[in-house]
């Protein structure tokens, strides 16, 4: 918006009011206007937001490698104690804690 076309909207609304202001005032009162547009103003909803559920998607190579991964450890006289869904192994070996993460990368773009 123009300052200059602004400046005489705000003293003609004035004047027809029957409260005419000055030029100064009418410049002052036009900086404010435009000074208070650019503010935004953010707002929080009294209601609150509605959790989405989302089903997981089980990939079926990942678990049949690491079903594949837990009979080759057990072979070996590996103790698996657990497996975390289809991600992780957990296992013992020789009095001794290990993991095994399997990750399915992105190709690359």
């Amino acid at each position: 918006m123009n300052k200059e076309y602004l400046i005489n909207e705000i003293m003609k609304a004035c004047e027809k009011d029957g409260e005419p202001v000055t030029r100064e005032e009418a410049e002052e009162m036009a900086e404010m206007e435009i000074k208070s547009n650019s503010i935004k103003r953010y707002e929080k909803s009294n209601k609150p937001r509605k959790k989405t559920t989302r089903e997981r998607k089980v990939d079926p190579v990942k678990q049949k490698f690491v079903t594949n991964c837990k009979i080759l450890l057990e072979d070996m006289g590996a103790a698996v104690t657990e497996i975390k869904t289809e991600t992780e192994i957990i296992f013992t070996f020789q009095e001794e804690i290990y993991s095994l993460k399997l990750i399915k990368h992105r190709k690359k773009k």
